[in-house]
């Protein structure tokens, strides 16, 4: 498979604190690769070490089949587009001021296309409206405006529907969707907001202590997230009882609800709760979610 990004046994450390260690990652070119880790994790170091605002303590990374030594790499980060934590703009300009800033300080010979960059990210009307006036969703879509002024290949964008309402969500998601498909853009999005990292990604790294501990593709993990029956019950006492004898699998939720991990027969368990005078009020097929699977990955570890 194509890299656009990997490492291998790559470490950063501050003074006695591991940011991370022994870590991999792998984003094949072509994908929405869903970065996702509890704050601290390490998520936000790493993409400062891709960018080339920190150092690695030992290891290395590959950018575009070109290692982090080697003295090629900072012309291929130039092929690069990233907004780390919140977009840097110039709140006394508009939208065109600020990408035609952008444009000098990256040393593009004209401004002819800033105008189809605005109307891409849905600013092309926002005229003469200065940034401090724009919505916190505005500004996000500026901020990778001005990350794709490059005509980069690779996005990395650091929680970038991070306090977003629903309605900039969605623009958020539409485009980075249309940027993939269209464009062929090969997007890192470091992201806690899981269950809408589930509608975008095609591939996940999940990192817990500065150490990869999963990598896998959307397709993989569908299939490996758990599906199960949800059964709300009278007697959740009663329930476990009858579970036990059955020998089938399952987890308590509440005083009233539990999920059972198995084929079930309707009528034989409805059957069987009965005579333990337990009555089955409802049942609902289930699929186990991203989050609840990130969860089972780090032990069910809460982020402090």
């Amino acid at each position: 498979m194509d890299y656009i990004l990997s490492a291998d046994s790559l470490s950063k450390h501050y003074r006695h604190f591991k940011a991370l260690h022994d870590f991999s990652i792998h984003v094949p070119k072509g994908s929405i690769y869903g970065f996702i880790g509890k704050n601290g994790a390490g998520k936000t170091t790493l993409i400062r070490l891709i960018c080339g605002l920190q150092h690695p303590s030992s290891g290395d990374y590959t950018l575009y089949g070109v290692d982090s030594t080697d003295q090629r790499i900072a012309k291929c980060r130039r092929r690069m587009g990233a907004v780390i934590e919140t977009p840097s703009l110039y709140l006394d300009m508009t939208a065109y001021e600020n990408l035609r800033e952008q444009y000098r300080i990256i040393g593009l010979p004209d401004f002819n296309s800033i105008p189809e960059l605005l109307k891409l990210v849905g600013l092309e009307n926002t005229g003469k409206k200065k940034v401090k006036h724009f919505s916190l969703g505005m500004r996000q879509r500026l901020g990778i405006a001005i990350a794709l002024s490059g005509s980069p290949d690779f996005v990395i964008l650091d929680e970038p529907i991070n306090g977003l309402d629903p309605q900039g969500i969605i623009e958020i998601r539409e485009l980075i969707l249309k940027l993939n498909q269209e464009r062929g853009i090969t997007f890192l999005v470091s992201s806690h907001i899981l269950d809408e990292l589930s509608r975008l990604a095609t591939h996940y790294g999940f990192i817990d202590n500065g150490h990869m501990i999963k990598e896998i593709s959307a397709r993989k993990l569908e299939a490996a997230c758990r599906r199960c029956i949800r059964v709300q019950v009278s007697d959740i006492r009663a329930f476990t009882r009858v579970m036990d004898e059955l020998g089938l699998e399952y987890k308590i939720c509440s005083d009233t609800m539990a999920d059972i991990y198995a084929k079930v027969n309707v009528s034989k368990l409805t059957l069987a709760l009965a005579k333990k005078d337990c009555d089955v009020i409802s049942l609902t097929e289930c699929e186990e979610s991203l989050e609840s699977y990130y969860m089972n990955l780090i032990g069910g570890k809460k982020d402090e």
